[in-house]
């Protein structure tokens, strides 16, 4: 269920990305310019070594024309992050210096995602898909339950997750184009 429009805030127009980051597989979900419908785009093979999943991504990004790319971060019940969240958090700051170097102005944001996979998962079930079927495939429908949650967010509140920075050649300190950051 969608989160209520408030008119008073505008819903900011552009395509938006969600990643669903795993030790093997990166899922990749995206939205129309108008955030109507998130929608499956594919599954990229993890590459920790080179990085090459994040490249892809970023160019994804890049020929959408997104403003936005949100990396799910996992957490476990009570909210503490787990090894899982520190892969999620690694790979959206490598991804937010790849756009950042390609002059890309998309920014990487983090959005709570603990039950992503779980819900993917069972939704896939419900529609009769069996576990091999559903491995193909199971990343971009979690990576769409991200995106469906960040959306909403924005819907709601203005914002979705935690904005990613990138570090400052110069001085090494974090920097953000977003300065309203909330947690």
């Amino acid at each position: 269920m969608t989160a209520p429009h408030h008119p008073e805030r505008p819903f900011p127009r552009g395509v938006r990305l969600a990643a669903d980051v795993g030790t093997v597989r990166v899922g990749v979900a995206v939205c129309d310019p108008d955030g109507i419908l998130p929608t499956p785009l594919k599954t990229l093979s993890r590459d920790p070594k080179r990085n090459s999943d994040i490249a892809v991504l970023a160019k994804e990004a890049a020929a959408r024309g997104a403003v936005e790319v949100f990396v799910g971060l996992p957490r476990t019940l009570a909210g503490r992050e787990t090894q899982s969240a520190a892969l999620a958090r690694s790979f959206a700051e490598r991804l937010a210096v790849a756009l950042d170097a390609a002059g890309s102005a998309c920014g990487v944001r983090l959005v709570d995602e603990r039950f992503s996979t779980v819900e993917a998962e069972r939704s896939l079930r419900a529609a009769g898909m069996d576990s091999r079927e559903q491995r193909r495939v199971v990343d971009q429908m979690a990576a769409v339950g991200i995106l469906q949650h960040a959306l909403d967010l924005i819907r709601g509140r203005g914002e979705a997750g935690d904005p990613v920075g990138v570090p400052d050649p110069r001085s090494g300190e974090i920097r953000s184009d977003d300065s309203d950051v909330r947690g």
